[in-house]
């Protein structure tokens, strides 16, 4: 049921981002939107590990650097039957991770220096399990696909707002889409776009979090590294994209006041409520 809401989800990302492109210039902007949805899916398809990345800075991490840290990620890997993820490290403060890669064979794991600073030994354990939960369940792909598509849409808004500032309509052109419903794109479609990414982001985090609580066999310890990478988040900014931050395990945007409402990822005090519950059951991995 999941998988299926997600791919309704991204179709209507994609439907979107059509829309904004007929809206901004009639035949020719929607060939246009078609054309941008493909080149990016099939880029997200073939190349997300890399882009994802090359974006964030992130560098190889060596096993000779951080050999415990390869230790937990191969014995994580083991139980959760997939192959070892590559590590990658961010040199930002803040504290935060996220995994990137199209399938399990070509899985990737960053985390920042702040991260493996703050968080002691069983709190770094569970976030990295979360994200290997995330590569095992495939999430990877679909949450990077969602991001470059939200990525097409903000350029095409950008596109529709220089163009009326410009003083140019679409309906300079006999082809082109209304002026009015470009106009109405520019301001709903980015708020769309980050509706429909929220969605399929948070339920993916319960099962992520689920994951990492039977893979490491200890959820309260996930449970703390969220509180403190959350604390730490609104002191240590982590600069990212907007259509990237539903990557990271704690969206390193969170503000206060009514951008919760709109945060990709759910309330960590209820991630954390539902991990103590995990807790209870004594639950261990199952592959």
């Amino acid at each position: 049921m999941n998988r299926l809401k997600t791919t309704a989800l991204l179709g209507l990302l994609t439907a979107l981002l059509l829309w904004m492109g007929q809206a901004l210039g009639g035949s020719t902007g929607l060939a246009m939107a078609l054309l941008m949805a493909g080149a990016m899916n099939f880029a997200s398809y073939w190349w997300s590990d890399k882009i994802v990345l090359a974006m964030s800075g992130a560098k190889p991490l060596g096993e000779r650097e951080a050999p415990d840290l390869h230790r937990m990620v191969r014995t994580l890997s083991i139980k959760a039957a997939i192959p070892v993820p590559r590590l990658y490290r961010l040199a930002q403060a803040a504290p935060n991770a996220f995994a990137t890669g199209r399938d399990p064979a070509h899985g990737a794991v960053a985390v920042t220096e702040g991260l493996l600073a703050s968080l002691d030994r069983a709190e770094i354990e569970g976030v990295l399990a979360h994200e290997i939960g995330h590569i095992k369940n495939r999430d990877t792909l679909t949450m990077t696909v969602a991001a470059a598509l939200g990525g097409a849409l903000s350029m095409l808004a950008d596109m529709a707002l220089w163009a009326t500032l410009a003083g140019r309509s679409s309906s300079d052109n006999d082809e082109g889409g209304h002026p009015l419903a470009g106009l109405v794109g520019v301001i709903v479609a980015p708020l769309a776009a980050l509706l429909i990414q929220t969605a399929i982001s948070r339920s993916r985090e319960f099962d992520a979090d689920e994951a990492a609580a039977r893979l490491s066999g200890n959820p309260r310890a996930l449970a703390s590294a969220l509180l403190k990478i959350e604390a730490m988040a609104k002191r240590k900014a982590l600069p990212t994209s907007p259509t990237a931050a539903h990557l990271f395990i704690v969206n390193p945007l969170r503000g206060g006041g009514l951008s919760g409402l709109f945060s990709t990822h759910p309330a960590t005090q209820e991630r954390v409520k539902r991990l103590e519950a995990l807790a209870r059951e004594g639950l261990s991995w199952a592959a």
